[in-house]
């Protein structure tokens, strides 16, 4: 049995962890209302790219918002453990935030080495969207004419793109590459030496990487962070369930 100076010794020091936990939890559970937002806002901003890529990348946004919902339970969870004082809790909430820090680690290394791919996929699509462009708007057609009236650009690498299209033998290019301000009439806009004064002559594919690789940058960025500040919660769940369990067996 420890001497009682030893047992009051080790009271501050669960104390002050328990603080600290606490607070971590809490800034914990915030950094999953962030991360809703962030998923949110991708959602919203990303997703007319995210139409022109497989049905797979359109799930991103949803798993972040699912990990958002995950990081603000194991927030709330962390904060009971921690006040409880359990260990078989704490212990359990540091394996959760290992496990949820070893997802985040895996899926932004796959994001890093697959981000080609990505491009490519991206540019496939891109490009069979411009080719099967129809005067009667489905999905893919207004993708692409909100990406090119939004990022200012026109076909897959320049707004001779559209010539190789059967929309251009009936309609010319595309109302949405038509510069803001301009008149462009149909005769102007089936006639390429015309066009190429009134509408937007940079191609979208390039556009669209740079927008797209700022964007999701933030989001990388965001994320990443989130599971490097885990690392601090694994190691004051770990020593204040060490130091609860010491002190129960001086205890004894």
């Amino acid at each position: 049995m420890a001497s009682p100076s030893r047992r009051l010794q080790t009271k501050p020091v669960i104390t002050c962890l328990k603080s600290v936990l606490v607070i971590y939890s809490f800034v914990f559970w915030f950094s999953g209302i962030i991360l809703l937002a962030v998923g949110i806002w991708g959602k919203v901003s990303l997703e007319v790219y995210f139409s022109l890529l497989n049905e797979k990348a359109t799930n991103v946004p949803y798993i972040l918002i699912g990990t958002s919902g995950i990081v603000i339970l194991l927030g709330t969870f962390g904060c009971f453990a921690t006040c409880r004082g359990s260990t078989w809790m704490l212990k359990l909430y540091a394996m959760l935030l290992t496990l949820i820090f070893l997802v985040v680690l895996v899926a932004a290394i796959v994001g890093f080495v697959f981000r080609h791919e990505i491009k490519n996929s991206f540019k496939a699509n891109y490009e069979s969207a411009v080719d099967e462009y129809k005067w009667i708007r489905d999905e893919r057609s207004r993708a692409v004419d909100t990406i090119q009236s939004t990022l200012h650009c026109c076909g897959v690498s320049n707004f001779t793109d559209w010539e190789k299209t059967e929309y251009y033998k009936e309609k010319g290019v595309p109302l949405s590459c038509c510069k803001a301000g301009q008149n462009c009439t149909m005769e102007d806009l089936k006639d390429l030496d015309s066009a190429k004064e009134k509408v937007y002559n940079k191609g979208c594919f390039s556009m669209v990487t740079q927008t797209m690789e700022s964007k999701l940058s933030i989001v990388a960025g965001i994320s990443f962070g989130i599971a490097c500040f885990q690392l601090v919660g694994i190691f004051l769940a770990c020593c204040l369930a060490r130091s609860i369990t010491n002190n129960q067996y001086e205890m004894v």
